[in-house]
């Protein structure tokens, strides 16, 4: 029995930096994720987007490495998101379930497929709360409009709100790949068959349609506050010729 845990432990990590300082030994890397075997059959992965995975490790060994990959990482959250997963190994037959799965084999290429799930869903966990947090600020002007007839917030804020919106939607389109199948599982029926059924039991399909969801909503409030920002505009600038105007008929007067 094996336990997995990933963490995700900031915004993104510096892969190209820590992999320069950390010598350990090397399965799989490209410039987004990297792959580590250790001894007595222990895992590591670590990914750019800010997620970290173990296979075997114990919670001292854990935080410690933890603090070790601080000094490469983006935005540290204040709190961790992390999810987990049981591996039995050498079962008589594959078996998906609640937060534990039996393989039948047993090699790096198919931990290194499990713990990328198991990454991804700690990744979305992650998402997902962001999300959430920009769906009710953006409910809150919504309902301020609702209750009001405008939006209380000046455009300097309003900007700003949607540049975090924007910067949020970039970084999870820069992750898009986090639910996609590695080029791998395409020539391995079972590294297929292990893919597919984990990303079943952890919903990352569905859970990322359902953040998707959510930035269409933001979007559209979005767009709508952006119509009535360039609207105050527009009459700001017309009271603005108003008085201009008016200022040129009374000094003709004069």
């Amino acid at each position: 029995m094996r336990k997995i845990y990933a963490y995700q432990i900031a915004e993104s990590i510096d892969l190209r930096q820590f992999r320069r300082n950390y010598t350990g030994k090397e399965c799989f890397a490209n410039n987004s994720e990297v792959f580590y075997i250790g001894d007595n059959d222990k895992f590591l992965y670590v990914f750019s987007y800010g997620v970290v995975v173990f296979s075997d490790y114990d919670e001292t060994a854990i935080s410690s490495f933890i603090e070790f990959l601080k000094i490469y990482c983006k935005n540290i959250l204040l709190e961790k998101m992390w999810d987990e997963i049981v591996v039995h190994d050498n079962a008589e037959r594959d078996k998906f379930g609640f937060n534990e799965i039996y393989i039948t084999r047993f090699d790096p290429d198919v931990m290194r497929i499990v713990m990328l799930n198991v990454g991804q869903s700690a990744a979305l966990d992650y998402i997902t709360q962001q999300a959430s947090s920009l769906h009710e600020n953006t409910k809150k002007y919504t309902l301020e409009l609702q209750n009001s007839g405008r939006l209380k917030i000046n455009n300097k804020d309003l900007l700003k709100f949607i540049g975090r919106t924007m910067n949020m939607k970039n970084s999870i389109v820069e992750n898009l790949y986090i639910i996609d199948s590695p080029d791998e599982t395409w020539d391995d029926e079972y590294l297929t068959k292990i893919d597919t059924g984990l990303k079943n039991t952890f919903d990352l399909k569905d859970r990322f349609r359902y953040v998707d969801y959510q930035f269409q909503i933001i979007k559209e409030s979005l767009d709508l506050f952006v119509d009535m920002m360039q609207h105050r505009k527009s009459e700001l600038l017309e009271i603005i010729v108003i008085i201009l105007i008016l200022f040129e008929v009374v000094h003709a007067f004069f």
